[in-house]
């Protein structure tokens, strides 16, 4: 069986022979198709800051790039923003993958009913010992026999260097070459299936990691400098130019789910998502999704949301869902862990007082903050009514990657919880309605700490390094600059270890 989601845009092999070649490079005036490192081939522009060139002697397998041929960065080498594959990571020569090239098992997979998710969130670079697909392959059955029916992989989308959480992606369509081949990633989920297993993958449509994003050098208007965010200008979801920004993220949605046939994605952070257009563009991409390959199996959307906005988990009369399936919900983890370990720093500031009340609440409506004014943000109102969702919209969890990670020392639970305490909670997260979900080695309370690490170039490592060290600077713990300077250096091949 072959599977292929065809695009307007990157390197499409053509039936018969040959290589079609797209790019959207409005900010400059002529590009060169750079292919084999052999020859340059001048490509024809149709218009609208489109460039295309058909190459009969291209074939799966060639390496290929752009080279800008005006502007302020004439003569830079760039990788296909639409990448399927590039071996020699982020700065390198993409490579032509024909998706058609790999023979799905015949099979009747369909899905699973959301009701039935267990999920089991995974970092595929440090799940085991190999650190690639093939790795998580070998453990399959494990978790089958655990009770897992749902893995979610932490993202994939190639990223600068050999070690990174993946939500420093640059080329959102290639698989991390540190992980494996497009087709490994392909028989992982195959064998996934296999097992009755459904696999979902982390996407981040919020931003681009800060190294190995060439985007700016050609398409400045991939960016919308009116919307300021952490990251620098916003992707561009709502100004001039913009569709051709949102068909990106939806083609790039529907590649992941026909071509790799993965079973749903969860959206990061969707409220860093500037938008101010309508349709939003998460409504937008979660009807795309229905209507194509959500109309033929089970397909889920999981989201990502600080915002508590339940507009986005609402259901329509069908009774399918009409963005999204359901969402992390933050705030009964943020419960959970304060009943567990007393902290009350930072966020965990508006949960410490009556935590059994806004535990209840989670249970019986979703969300604790529902409208309510958020002590941590300042009296701020945060949230949406959510009691009218049914109890499959939420994702309940005691761990994650960003609650273990984003510590210091990267502590999980068991590092900081009485083992009854950790007990109690954990029959609270497995017998409740909403489908739990478990941080790798969380079911054997796993001695590794789960650290924050990368692996940047030098000038930019350092300032992650530095910039990592500040963040804790208002706890009391560090304090004393030398205590932070204990904090492990996220680029340390001993942090990742």
């Amino acid at each position: 069986m072959k599977r292929r989601h065809p695009m307007p845009f990157g390197a499409e092999p053509i039936e018969g022979g040959g290589v079609s070649f797209r790019l959207w490079a409005p900010g400059v005036e002529a590009v060169a198709l750079r292919l084999d490192e052999a020859r340059e081939l001048p490509m024809m522009t149709p218009g609208a800051g489109w460039f295309e060139l058909t190459v009969p002697m291209a074939r799966a397998g060639s390496r290929y790039q752009f080279r800008l041929q005006s502007g302020p960065n004439e003569g830079l080498l760039v990788p296909d923003p639409v990448s399927r594959f590039n071996p020699d990571d982020v700065h390198g020569p993409s490579e032509v993958i024909d998706p058609t090239a790999f023979e799905w098992p015949e099979d009747d997979w369909r899905g699973r009913p959301w009701e039935e998710a267990v999920i089991y969130e995974l970092h595929v670079g440090s799940f085991t010992r190999a650190g690639n697909f093939d790795g998580v392959i070998e453990r399959l059955d494990y978790l089958a026999y655990l009770g897992v029916t749902a893995l979610e992989l932490m993202p994939v989308a190639d990223f600068p260097g050999r070690h990174n959480w993946g939500y420093d992606g640059v080329l959102q369509f290639a698989p991390d070459a540190a992980y494996g081949r497009p087709e490994d990633f392909k028989r992982l989920v195959a064998a996934a299936h296999a097992r009755g297993l459904m696999v979902l993958l982390d996407v981040v449509y919020n931003h681009f990691g800060p190294e190995g994003n060439y985007l700016h050098a050609y398409a400045p208007t991939f960016f919308n400098p009116r919307h300021e965010t952490p990251w620098g200008a916003a992707i561009n979801f709502d100004g001039e130019g913009c569709r051709t920004v949102r068909d990106f993220y939806i083609h790039n949605a529907l590649y992941w789910l026909e071509e790799y046939h993965l079973d749903g994605l969860r959206l990061d952070a969707i409220h860093a998502i500037c938008d101010d257009g309508s349709p939003h563009i998460v409504a937008e991409l979660g009807a795309a999704v229905l209507e194509g390959p959500g109309s033929e199996r089970e397909i889920h959307l999981i989201l990502e949301n600080d915002r508590n906005q339940s507009r986005f988990l609402a259901r329509d009369e069908s009774p399918r869902w009409r963005y999204a399936t359901a969402q992390w919900n933050d705030d009964i983890h943020h419960v959970f862990h304060v009943l567990a370990t007393g902290e009350s720093d930072g966020y965990y500031r508006d949960y410490a007082v009556e935590p059994i009340r806004l535990l209840g609440r989670c249970l019986a409506e979703g969300f604790a903050f529902q409208g309510h004014a958020s002590a941590f943000r300042d009296g701020e109102a945060r949230g949406e009514p959510s009691a009218h969702l049914p109890p499959a919209a939420f994702v309940n969890f005691l761990q994650t990657h960003d609650q273990i990670g984003n510590r210091a020392f990267g502590e999980r639970l068991c590092h900081l919880a009485h083992p009854v305490a950790l007990e109690a909670l954990t029959a609270v997260l497995l017998l409740a309605p909403p489908p739990p979900m478990l941080f790798m080695g969380e079911e054997f309370a796993a001695a590794q700490p789960f650290l924050f690490f990368c692996d940047f170039g030098p000038e930019l490592a350092r300032a992650v390094t530095e910039g990592r060290r500040r963040e804790f600077e208002r706890f009391e713990r560090f304090a004393d600059p030398a205590q932070r300077a204990r904090i492990p250096d996220p680029n340390a091949a001993a942090t990742f270890a």
